[in-house]
């Protein structure tokens, strides 16, 4: 079966522009997959595929700063900005939104629809990441985010580099085309990453390097407590940012919640076992699904 994408913008708090694809039916009930910080769009693309061929309407974004979309003229990349944007789609779609949201995607996905409870969401998917992560784990995103900034790399083959020591469970790809959706080329030839260096240059509590990404726990933990719909929480379960522990304190808070921990899988769960998230997603989406 072959699933139609389509480009399209979305209009963002304060009127940024925000870059997405969708695929699938538009009559079918929509999916917002939102990724982690430093990512784009294109690291959901053959999981909407595969939700799309599932009958649903798979819509992928690049967050603000990020990929194709909009770069804040104030470099604001606040949790009240991500979550504003969140929030902005969701009432654009104008009908119940199965959200799935990864790291950073997963955090503003949490603030909008716990801080909202009028939106409209039919189910909430979280993919590593809770109101309570681990410092070094979220140390260690910062480091790797700020490799090589400013600099750029001098190749793919750099860039594949960079990764594969970031993530050396996952196999380097032969094939190097993909990674062009991650950064983009400068006119000095360099490549750099496929987002806007003030999302980590900027006020220390809007990056993901310190005790707490973007917002204070206890925010975090009141709008957990404040979600009436279904959640899955995925977890990499040789993650270093969501340990099992962090898991457990957000099932304790969310008790109708459902967990699924993937073997093999480090935090770019998606990414690492793409196979059993889709099944794991896939199956909580169908038995959540909007009328």
């Amino acid at each position: 079966m072959t699933v139609a994408e389509t480009l399209l913008d979305f209009v963002g708090a304060g009127g940024i522009r925000l870059a997405a694809d969708a695929a699938g039916d538009p009559a079918d009930p929509p999916v917002l997959f939102l990724h982690g910080g430093g990512q784009t769009r294109h690291s959901w693309r053959g999981t909407a595929r595969i939700v799309a061929e599932r009958g649903w309407r798979a819509y992928t974004v690049d967050l603000r700063g990020h990929g194709e979309s909009e770069w804040s003229a104030a470099g604001d990349y606040g949790i009240d900005s991500f979550a504003g944007d969140v929030e902005a789609v969701v009432r654009h779609l104008q009908r119940p939104v199965a959200v799935v949201g990864a790291s950073l995607g997963g955090l503003a996905s949490l603030v909008a629809l716990g801080e909202h409870p009028d939106l409209q969401a039919s189910s909430l998917v979280l993919v590593d990441v809770a109101p309570h992560i681990e410092p070094s784990g979220a140390a260690r995103i910062g480091a790797f985010m700020q490799t090589n900034m400013e600099h750029g790399f001098a190749s793919l083959d750099e860039v594949a580099d960079a990764i594969a020591a970031y993530n050396p469970h996952r196999p380097r790809p032969a094939d190097l085309s993909g990674l062009r959706k991650n950064v983009r080329q400068r006119s000095d030839g360099r490549w750099v990453w496929h987002w806007d260096p003030r999302f980590q240059t900027g006020p220390r509590e809007h990056h993901l390097d310190g005790h707490m990404s973007l917002a204070h726990p206890d925010r975090l933990d009141a709008a957990a407590r404040a979600l009436d719909l279904p959640i899955l929480l995925v977890r990499g379960k040789v993650s270093d940012l969501l340990s099992e522990e962090g898991a457990q304190q957000f099932l304790a808070i969310v008790p109708s919640a459902e967990y699924v921990n993937v073997e093999g899988a480090g935090h770019m769960v998606a990414g690492d076992r793409n196979d059993y998230f889709n099944k794991a997603i896939l199956d909580f989406l169908d038995r959540h699904r909007p009328a």
